[in-house]
């Protein structure tokens, strides 16, 4: 196949796959809670509505700024979904992609000069020190397989087993990142209740459509490298059962978990990557 024409089918399964995902995480977590909750396919249906709806700049924004900084974090997922699922490259690329993504978190709270985005992409700072510590699981996966390659790890799966079995804790590390970045998680204090939208709080018309699309693809492809770099090659009928699993589990959490206060969050997680550092260095040399 064409390599424009696959990057454009997986862009766009990505998109779709991921808004129907999180639309299936709004509607779990309403039904635990007792309400009935919009349908499924409600998120993608906001994301396309945004794209035709009027765009305006708030007076205290940067227009240039305002405007380039959506743009960037849609690239930075389209080439999340180029190294992963298309070419299956590097590791570290993945890891320079979401380091990328909180730099960008927190200058498009910057960007509008609301109030709400400024303290958001403050978070977002403060987020990033309990946040990138757990992504040492890329040095975890790399003492275990020998590789950084994502279709490396995928062959050292093939011949020795899921990496979930032989370092599950460095598995519960790139779980709770993923946690973080599900809706509604008791970690995301970048989008706390008392900060509205957060970062996105001053962002209308076809520059929300973006922000949805990019999360959308965001969600999408954090589960697709779970899968991938913990459970091996798998069929798209797995990927499909697994992603909707993931789903399922963090919709549950978040239903039934506080929004935990900045302090609280970066210190929980701080602990959870300690833990899980240090055991899974002990189960290698065990």
């Amino acid at each position: 196949m064409n390599l424009m024409a696959n990057i454009l089918i997986n862009v766009i399964t990505s998109f779709l796959g991921g808004s129907l995902l999180l639309g299936l995480h709004r509607k779990i977590m309403a039904r635990i809670q007792l309400r009935p909750g919009p349908p499924i396919i409600q998120y993608l249906l906001h994301s396309l509505k945004f794209f035709f709806k009027e765009t305006s700049l708030p007076k205290t924004a940067s227009p240039v700024f305002y405007i380039s900084i959506v743009c960037i974090l849609a690239g930075i997922w389209t080439t999340g979904v180029i190294v992963g699922p298309v070419t299956q490259g590097s590791l570290l690329i993945m890891f320079g992609i979401y380091a990328v993504y909180k730099i960008v978190e927190h200058n498009m709270g910057s960007s509008s000069g609301s109030p709400y985005g400024k303290l958001s992409c403050v978070r977002a700072v403060f987020s990033a020190a309990s946040e990138i510590p757990l992504f040492a699981v890329v040095a975890l996966i790399f003492f275990q397989t020998g590789t950084l390659s994502i279709a490396g790890i995928i062959h050292y799966q093939s011949v020795n087993g899921p990496l979930i079995f032989t370092i599950p804790l460095a598995g519960v590390m790139f779980f709770i990142l993923l946690l973080t970045k599900s809706p509604y998680s008791p970690f995301a204090i970048t989008k706390g209740k008392e900060l509205i939208s957060g970062y996105e709080t001053e962002h209308f018309g076809f520059l929300r459509g973006f922000l949805m699309f990019s999360e959308s693809i965001a969600w999408f492809i954090m589960s697709w490298l779970f899968l991938t770099l913990f459970f091996g090659p798998l069929s798209v009928v797995y990927y499909v059962i697994g992603m909707i699993a993931i789903t399922v589990v963090t919709a549950f959490i978040n239903a039934t978990s506080p929004l935990l206060n900045p302090n609280h969050s970066v210190m929980l997680q701080i602990t959870i990557a300690f833990v899980c550092i240090v055991g899974t260095i002990i189960m290698m040399v065990v």
